[in-house]
């Protein structure tokens, strides 16, 4: 199956990105974007009259693709039942060096926030 085949709501992994010549531009751009093998991608949104452009999100981004982009993106068979909510992904852990939200309002009288100037 293909993400331009998918109805709204609906989830699915990507497989591959098929190019379709030896230098598609576009396939490896969706790559670069984050189109991965692996990857859980949903549909969220289709244009007017259920047409282009088709919303899709992957982790907490969301595209906005034409069909024929989308038809690139192959989905693993079988995973527009069962693939993981694309907002489900792991999130980044926390540095633990860095200082907690409470250490910094300690004493918060005596810091004054910084002030943006014009910019040149």
């Amino acid at each position: 199956m293909r993400l331009n085949q998918l109805s709204l709501r609906a989830a699915g992994v990507i497989d591959h990105i098929e190019a379709l010549s030896t230098h598609d531009a576009i396939a490896q751009r969706l790559g670069e974007l984050g189109f991965v093998p692996g990857e859980p991608v949903k549909v969220i949104a289709f244009g007017p009259l259920g047409g282009d452009p088709m919303a899709v999100e992957i982790g907490f981004t969301r595209f906005a693709l034409r069909r024929s982009e989308a038809h690139r993106i192959v989905l693993r068979d079988n995973t527009a039942a069962t693939a993981p909510s694309c907002a489900a992904q792991p999130h980044e852990q926390a540095d633990p060096a860095a200082p907690s939200p409470a250490a910094s309002t300690a004493d918060s009288s005596s810091h004054q926030a910084p002030v943006a100037g014009p910019l040149a």
